[in-house]
């Protein structure tokens, strides 16, 4: 053991001896962001609970393989909230992509005939796309999860607008402009660009103030809530004092998801792609709502003393590197900009190593460079190529690393059922099948790897020290490591013992729990007191994880 280790533990040993100690005043399922587990379903592809907002693709414009409309909706997400899925894996949080109204047709991007399915094309940023769902429904399923402690993230686009298509019009040049495309060389050829070709690039440099366009007015006069929506867009500016920019009004319309369903936080789309002064004025607008929503909205919210949370993807953002997210010619922080996560694309390769190097990697690094704020680790997601574990060699593993690692962590809908990452598709398009639900019910080796997923899954959400507390190995043969929490005086306390072979196991728990102390081990339910500083359990599994439950 070396000496950071001995002084840490000689740290938690004062703080264990204070008035409050982890032993006599245990804190239980204190959520927290920084123990974030966050599932992000493609909401098309994950359940479908409404087969009568179903999209029926014509002969004459079929999809490319997996890239079309497959039924997935907002109902089929709260079935399997009141189903209980999600709290049997022990997540906290669920980030959907857009829901916003999608374009009506379909392009082709050099990897066959696709549609808006994922959510990211917007066509008009008030509506719903119908084959998403209604807005009810969406107020349903906010509802229903924060009945099951579950918070809602809502994916959101300012950076462009969908592509446009035989059916759908290029929204006005003050609006947006087709080019140049990135170039990635600094920061004006990742900001001042479109991302791909066909995908207008909203003017978030301008200040210029701006009319609507033509075509949405037109169409909020169809759907008669024109003068609704012009009045608000009046109160809105008035109210902020924002400039009538193509972004500002972007901004208002996706505040709304608060101000209308209470949505707890943002997954923000494209971030190094626009400049950062968008972000912070998101944030401004985000945060004030949010309160305000919950001064007139007391009994759904969850976190009456947490602010609104966003998170953001800054594509190739490596925690390795700290706060600065770096262009090439200039470095930004963007965590300064109203974000409390970034989309770590590091934990993908760093779980390639073994578990203490991963883990106190991100002890150091969330502790240190990253102090208050945290990432959002991953090993899947719906358009990295490059996952850990594409082939779903070792699943379990996969699930071990990423739910026991420091900070906040995304299951990608699948990731805890093997569900294929390389289906007979094109591009991005492999890693977008529909959730593999005949597997979970018809094969016990899916139900198995799910099983494995919860048991772990639960003990993080019901442990904040996990995500949030400080990492601290105990011993190396066999590995066993401690994390401790201390908040508002009570206290978070578990040890972790992996990769023990024998039936009969000794776990030393060093000063993480005083002898005496009653424990129980979340995977195996077998219960324990602490005796010489050890823990003896008989478990047939290889995996140990100890907790002191409220009521042991």
């Amino acid at each position: 053991m070396n000496f950071r280790v001995i002084l840490f533990i000689a740290i938690l040993f004062a703080a264990c001896t204070n008035t409050r100690n982890p032993s006599s005043n245990p804190m239980k399922a204190g959520f927290t962001w920084d123990n974030a587990t966050v599932y992000f379903l493609l909401t098309d592809r994950f359940n479908d609970g409404d087969a009568s907002n179903n999209y029926q693709h014509s002969d004459d414009n079929p999809p490319a393989p997996f890239r079309g409309f497959m039924g997935g909706d907002i109902k089929g997400i709260t079935q399997k909230i009141e189903d209980g899925y999600f709290p049997d894996l022990g997540v906290n949080a669920i980030w959907m992509t857009p829901l916003v109204e999608q374009i009506r047709g379909s392009v082709d991007e050099g990897t066959g005939n696709s549609f808006g399915f994922h959510g990211y094309w917007t066509r008009d940023w008030t509506a719903l796309d119908p084959r998403f769902g209604t807005r009810e429904e969406l107020k349903e399923m906010v509802q229903v999860a924060h009945d099951h402690k579950i918070r809602i993230l809502i994916d959101v686009v300012a950076n462009h607008t969908g592509p446009v298509t035989d059916l759908d019009t290029k929204w006005p040049d003050e609006w947006v402009k087709t080019g140049p495309r990135c170039r990635y060389a600094d920061a004006q050829s990742t900001i001042d660009c479109t991302l791909v070709e066909n995908l207008p690039d909203i003017r978030t440099e301008s200040t210029d103030e701006i009319s609507l366009p033509p075509f949405l007015v037109e169409k909020w006069k169809e759907e008669n809530r024109y003068e609704r929506e012009v009045a608000e867009l009046d109160e809105w500016f008035a109210e902020t004092g924002y400039p009538r920019t193509a972004v500002h009004y972007i901004l208002k319309w996706i505040v709304d998801f608060i101000v209308e369903f209470g949505v707890d936080g943002f997954r923000v789309d494209t971030v190094k792609h626009t400049e950062a002064y968008v972000w912070t004025d998101l944030w401004r607008v985000a945060r004030k709502a949010y309160e305000r929503y919950k001064e007139e909205h007391s009994d759904p919210v969850l976190d009456e003393d947490s602010e609104f949370y966003m998170v953001g993807e800054v594509y190739n953002y490596f925690v390795s590197g700290g706060r600065q997210f770096d262009y090439g010619d200039q470095k930004v922080d963007f965590f300064d900009h109203g974000f409390k996560s970034l989309i770590n694309f590091d934990f993908k390769s760093d779980a390639r190593s073994d578990y203490e190097t991963i883990f106190s990697k991100y002890d150091r690094l969330l502790n240190g460079p990253l102090k208050g704020k945290s990432v959002l680790n991953y090993i899947s997601s719906h358009d990295d190529g490059g996952p850990y574990d594409l082939n779903r060699e070792d699943p379990t593993d996969a699930g071990t690393k990423l739910l026991l690692c420091p900070g906040g962590v995304q299951i990608y809908y699948g990731d805890e059922t093997a569900r294929s990452l390389t289906v007979e598709a094109q591009g991005d398009a492999t890693l977008r099948s529909f959730m593999n639900w005949d597997e979970l019910k018809n094969r016990p080796e899916t139900r198995s790897i799910l099983e494995h997923w919860q048991k772990i899954g639960k003990f993080r959400n019901d442990n904040p020290s996990i995500g949030a507390g400080r990492h601290a190995q105990i011993s190396s043969d066999p590995y066993v490591f401690g994390r401790y929490l201390e908040q508002e005086g009570s206290s978070n306390t578990t040890v972790v013992g992996l990769g023990m072979q024998t039936e009969l196991k000794e776990i030393p728990v060093d000063t993480f729990f005083r002898d005496g102390t009653k424990v129980r081990d979340a995977y195996s339910g077998a219960t324990a007191v602490v005796e010489d500083k050890k823990v003896r359990i008989s478990s047939s599994f290889d995996i140990v994880l100890l907790e002191q439950p409220s009521g042991l």
